[in-house]
């Protein structure tokens, strides 16, 4: 059986390590800059920011596709 998912960098990475990552590279201001959404901008914590992106499939590509591309070294 061959691995599907060999070259998705996401495989694996649950939403609130994503996050976490994203935070502690970037930090609450600047993720706010670069996907511009009310969770991250006004009073920001992890529990409302997962809360936001487990409903909101638009912003969580946005957020998915940051950390890909941090991890690509962008």
């Amino acid at each position: 059986m061959t691995n599907t998912q060999a070259n998705n960098p996401l495989h694996g990475v649950t939403l609130e390590r994503l996050l976490t990552e994203l935070v502690d590279y970037y930090g609450w201001h600047q993720l706010g800059r670069r996907v511009n959404i009310r969770c991250f901008t006004h009073e920001p914590s992890i529990a409302s920011s997962l809360k936001f992106l487990r409903r909101t499939p638009w912003a969580r590509e946005q957020v998915e596709q940051l950390y890909v591309d941090m991890l690509r070294g962008r």
